[in-house]
C-alpha cells in the first residue's frame, strides 16, 4: 500500500461533508497518510508501552490502530467526526474485540480527564492548518483551532501521558504550538525519512509528555505564535532615472 503524500492544499480537507461523502461513496478501503505503521514503528514502540490505554485520533480508513493491536498493544480507541468511516472500521476490524470506535470531534472529546496513557495523530492536526497561506504567520482562528484541539489532549492525558504527533510539518512551523505552557507537558522530535530509500521528504514524530517542563527557550518560541513578527516591508521601486542607471551599468 503506497502512502498518500503530504496534501497540497486541498480545500476541502477541512470539511466534515467531504469526508462523509467520500466514506459514503466506497472509499472506505485502507488508506495510509504519510505511511504505515512499519514506517514509524522503531520510533513509536520508543514511546509506547505494552498495557498503555491508547486514543488515536481522526483514525481515517488507517490501518494504524489494527497495526497497533497486532503489535500487542490491546487497549485503543479510535475516533473519527465521520459516522461512515466509524461504520466501515468497526465492520471491518469487529473480530478484535481490544478495537474501540468512536464518532467524535478532536476539538471536543468525549472523555474524562486523565482518561489515556498515550494519544496519537497521524497527519489529523495538518488538517487544521492546511488552508494557511503563509506557514510563518498563521492566522488567528487557525491558531485558536489548533490550541483548542491540544487543550483537549492535554486534558484527556494522565500524568506521565505522551502525545504522540506523526506529521510533515517541519519544527520552526509546528513546534510554537506545542510548545504552550498551559498544556503542561515537554516537547521533543525526532525526524524519520530516508531519501536514498524512496522517501520523497521527511516527516517527524512530535512526543509530548504531560507533567514535564518545556525549556525557557521553547517557550519563547511558543510565546511568539501569538505574537509574530510583521511581514517585511517591500522594497520601495526605482525611479526612472535609476532605472536608466542600472540597465546603462550592466556589461553585456
Amino acid at each position: 500500500m503506497r502512502p498518500c503524500p503530504p496534501p497540497t492544499h486541498p480545500p476541502r480537507y477541512r470539511d466534515w461533508g467531504y469526508w462523509e461523502q467520500r466514506y459514503r461513496q466506497g472509499a472506505a478501503e485502507p488508506r495510509e497518510w504519510l505511511g504505515g505503521f512499519a514506517r514509524f514503528r522503531e520510533l513509536l514502540e520508543a514511546e509506547i508501552k505494552h498495557g498503555d490505554k491508547i486514543l488515536v485520533l481522526g483514525c481515517g480508513t488507517s490501518t494504524l490502530s489494527y497495526d497497533l493491536h497486532e503489535g500487542g498493544y490491546r487497549d485503543v480507541t479510535s475516533i473519527d467526526f465521520s459516522p461512515a468511516c466509524i461504520e466501515a472500521m468497526r465492520a471491518r476490524y469487529s473480530h478484535c474485540p481490544g478495537l474501540r470506535w468512536a464518532v467524535m470531534d478532536v476539538r471536543s472529546l468525549a472523555f474524562p480527564d486523565a482518561s489515556f496513557d498515550v494519544v496519537l495523530e497521524k497527519a489529523t492536526l495538518d488538517v487544521l492548518l492546511v488552508d494557511e497561506k503563509d506557514p510563518w504567520r498563521v492566522s488567528a482562528p487557525a491558531a485558536a483551532a489548533m490550541h483548542r484541539v491540544l487543550a483537549e489532549v492535554s486534558r484527556v492525558l494522565r500524568p506521565g501521558g505522551r502525545f504522540l504527533s506523526i506529521t510533515f510539518a517541519q519544527p520552526h512551523f509546528r513546534a510554537p504550538h506545542y510548545a504552550q505552557e498551559a498544556f503542561g507537558w515537554s516537547l521533543r522530535h525526532a525526524a524519520c525519512g530516508d531519501t536514498a530509500c524512496g522517501d520523497a521528504f521527511h516527516y517527524f514524530l512530535y512526543v509530548m509528555c504531560k507533567g514535564q517542563p518545556l525549556t525557557p527557550s521553547q517557550l519563547a518560541l511558543g510565546e511568539r505564535l501569538w505574537h509574530p513578527p510583521p511581514p517585511p516591508s517591500p522594497p520601495p521601486p526605482l525611479d526612472e532615472e535609476e532605472d536608466e542607471d542600472y540597465l546603462l551599468a550592466i556589461e553585456l
